[in-house]
């Protein structure tokens, strides 16, 4: 697969979005909702974490709830559903349908998308995506709750991420994540790709998703 030429160079800024609903979700949730079991076998980064390898361990103390993930260093093109998609989509793609219009893709598809949570007084140390299959997709951020203090940093930039505001930030880049307030900053992340552009091997990995545990 080719590198997109249309992603981002730093980062842009794709306007307001109703998250509304999501919000008010989120806030339904508890502490014991985010990093299950079953985000740990999605989040190939995560079990990197959780063995400790401070090598790799660029995510920190971040809590995740993921609903789709590809495992790029083994198999890139195979798309993995976590058992709660079902439940939030319907929370989850108004907000993605929305906020990915300024691509004017006829078929968009999201294959990783996850809610991260970074507590307060936290950190994502400096890191890139790295491998060339993550350079495709329009990488997307929505804060769903935040701080003046909380900061993203792409290279020797410092941007302020609002509430309600998508953003595409190219992730081949070094960014980092500085949480520098008293409140924790929450973001759905997620991925976006045209489905159209894709070749028919792709496609038909697409369309057979693989739901965890299975």
């Amino acid at each position: 697969m080719e590198i997109n030429h249309n992603k981002t160079n730093t980062v842009l800024t794709i306007g307001k979005v109703d998250i509304s609903a999501l919000e008010k979700r989120i806030h339904s949730l508890t502490i014991g909702d985010w990093d299950s079991e079953e985000d740990f076998q999605l989040n190939y980064n995560k079990r990197i974490l959780k063995k400790d390898d401070k090598n790799v361990a660029a995510l920190g103390t971040t809590r995740h709830i993921v609903f789709r993930f590809t495992d790029k260093n083994k198999t890139p093109y195979e798309y993995i559903e976590s058992s709660r998609w079902d439940s939030w989509k319907e929370f989850l793609l108004p907000i993605m349908n929305e906020a990915t219009t300024y691509l004017n893709y006829k078929k968009p598809h999201y294959p990783k998308v996850m809610l991260a949570n970074l507590p307060s007084q936290a950190f994502i140390r400096p890191h890139t995506d790295g491998k060339a299959v993550s350079l495709t997709p329009h990488k997307i951020h929505i804060a769903i709750e935040t701080n003046e203090s909380t900061f993203f940093y792409l290279e020797k930039d410092r941007y302020l991420f609002e509430k309600g505001v998508a953003y595409e930030v190219n992730n081949s880049k070094m960014h980092a994540v500085a949480n520098n307030g008293s409140t924790d900053r929450i973001h759905l992340i997620f991925e976006c790709i045209d489905l159209n552009a894709q070749n028919e091997e792709i496609k038909r990995q697409i369309k057979n998703f693989k739901i965890v545990g299975n």
